[in-house]
């Protein structure tokens, strides 16, 4: 039987939260009912953060209840900073929450204003309180190889934080390289020791792609026996907090190497390059990941191929 990996597309929320150009809530709707018809069956769909900090998410209100009316089915996980925005999360039919705590006292600092010993008890209080209301939970821990203002995490602070989440009852513990530092062998040493503090089916990882490495990343994680990853489709995103992020590991990219190694996603090449197509025209701009010129070539041999019958 294949095994099959599980791919949560983050590019509604961390794909679109630090974009130019505006996105209308049907527009996200759109470019999430693409994602769904290309076989994803989990999303990150937007946050219930400062309207003020993060105006591209400033609809999340809106955008939830019509998801959930639209793809009932769709495991959509929404972004809470802390226990206010899992209170709004929860008013607007949330089913899936997720929390993010940074590895560094910098990073916290900068990203919620907070020290880490503090954004901690947070993380842990807003996860008690979204099992007391039955929602579903992730916890994020960002900056888990190496944070833009204080250099290499240290290795035991990744592991601690991790198992802080997991105790605290987080569904998923996601591994973040937010700011696209990381290596195949810092991914392999790092998922070595924290599968002994959190079982490996609670960890996830989310990678960025500044250095050119999201999909060596990617298959470092797979060798070291993680099956759930994040990704964005046409390599969208960046944080808007840590300088020098690039985009995230494109989806096509992750769907191509894992189908290519003889793992299942359940996701159509096809229909997540019209997603692409979609955000190109949505944000103006060229999108792919390091797969997108073959992909595109792939796309064009094919359809003329369909069309030789009707031409002869």
């Amino acid at each position: 039987m294949t095994e099959r990996i599980y791919i949560t597309d983050v590019a509604p929320r961390d794909g679109l939260q630090n974009q130019q150009l505006p996105v209308s809530t049907e527009s996200k709707l759109a470019l999430i009912g693409l994602l769904e018809a290309a076989g994803l069956r989990s999303v990150e769909a937007t946050s219930f953060v400062s309207p003020k900090a993060v105006p591209q998410m400033a609809d999340a209100g809106e955008l939830v209840p019509a998801v959930a009316a639209r793809w009932p089915r769709l495991r959509t996980s929404v972004l809470v900073p802390n226990l206010k925005g899992l209170e709004r999360a929860h008013s607007a039919g949330a089913r899936e929450i997720a929390v993010v705590l940074s590895a560094t006292e910098t990073m916290n600092a900068r990203n919620i204003n907070m020290g880490l010993a503090q954004a901690t008890e947070v993380s842990e209080q807003t996860l008690a309180a979204a099992h007391a209301l039955g929602l579903r939970t992730r916890a994020y821990v960002a900056v888990a190889f190496d944070c833009p203002f204080e250099g290499e995490t240290p290795l035991p602070e990744v592991l601690r934080l991790a198992a802080r989440m997991h105790a605290a009852g987080a569904g998923e513990v996601v591994i973040a390289d937010t700011i696209g530092s990381a290596s195949p062998g810092q991914v392999k040493e790092r998922f070595a020791a924290l599968r002994e503090v959190v079982p490996i089916d609670r960890l996830a990882v989310h990678l960025h792609d500044t250095r050119g490495m999201g999909a060596a990343n990617a298959w470092a994680a797979l060798e070291a026996g993680v099956r759930r990853f994040d990704a964005s489709v046409g390599g969208i995103g960046g944080c808007p907090f840590a300088p020098g992020a690039a985009g995230n590991l494109a989806t096509e990219d992750l769907v191509l190497l894992a189908e290519r190694s003889g793992f299942a996603t359940g996701v159509s090449l096809q229909g997540v390059l019209d997603a692409i197509d979609f955000a190109q025209t949505l944000l103006q701009r060229p999108l792919g990941g390091r797969s997108i010129a073959w992909l595109r070539r792939e796309q064009a041999r094919r359809q003329a191929q369909a069309a030789e019958p009707a031409a002869a």
